[in-house]
Parts: C-alpha cells; structure tokens; sequence
C-alpha cells in the first residue's frame, strides 16, 4: 500500500497480539489469605486505667489464637470480621469529626504489632462519643467497660 496507510495484514497481527493477553478481571474483594500473611498477626495490647482486673499488658497472636490475652480466641475472631480491604481497623477517629461530649473514663490502651501484614501502632481513649464508639468496637480485644468507664458485669 503506498502513501503511508496501514496494511490490512499489519492490523490484523496487531489484533492476534493483543488476543493473546489474558483479560484481567476486576473484583472489589480482597485477594485470599495467604498462610505467610497471617504467620505475622501479634498484637501487644496495653490497657490502663481501665481497673484492676483489665490494666496491663498482653500478647495476642492469631491464625491461631494464643497468647497471654484473657479471650485470644473472640478477640481474634473479631479482628477477623471487622478487616477490610483497603480499611485501616486502627485508625484514628477523622480530624474534624463531630463528636458527642460524653467522658467514659480515664481508661487507655496503645496497641501496637502487626496485624493483616500491616504494622500497627494505635491509642486509645474514651475522652468523647467518637472516642468512646471506636474503643467499644475493639471490644474484645480492648476490655469492655460502661459509660463512666466502670468494668461492665
């Protein structure tokens, strides 16, 4: 063919080249856990203020549960369902959040470890509602208490 244009032949090798790609499907769910991912999930919870049966320190390892935490097997069942792809479990309440004014105690926890392949390094208070929402849905990993912070029996 002369004055520059494509030959027939050449489009229709362009198009057998590109039909030997395989199509890459597209999905919103994670990809599996892989055995070497979950080797890694230890978590080191510390628990203050929180009175004399829930302060102090303990270890938690997952996948499978153990460790010196007083309920490995719930807490590890509960990260479980709560992690998302593409969420940070641990993340801090969002700057500029409003948050209700409600104090549930001076209890704190700094949990720090890895979890999901992801080294985690979190604190947590019960200074507000927003506050106080984030620490109740780490429960049981974090121990349960009431409003005023008081143990829940």
């Amino acid at each position: 063919m002369r004055g520059g244009g494509v030959s027939v032949l050449a489009v229709v090798s362009g198009l057998l080249a590109l039909s030997a790609v395989p199509a890459v499907a597209v999905s919103a769910a994670p990809p599996p856990v892989r055995p070497e991912d979950q080797a890694g999930d230890h978590l080191t919870v510390v628990v203050r203020h929180a009175g004399p049966e829930r302060d102090g320190a303990h270890e938690l390892f997952c996948h499978p549960a153990g460790g010196s935490h007083p309920d490995a097997a719930q807490a590890c069942r509960t990260l479980d369902e709560r992690t998302r792809w593409g969420q940070d479990l641990f993340a801090p309440v969002a700057p500029g959040t409003t948050c209700t004014m409600l104090y549930g105690g001076p209890a704190t926890a700094h949990v720090t470890g890895t979890w999901a392949g992801r080294s985690v390094d979190a604190t947590y208070d019960r200074s507000n509602g927003c506050e106080i929402g984030r620490w109740d849905r780490m429960v049981p990993l974090l121990p349960e208490l009431g409003l005023a912070g008081s143990p829940v029996t």
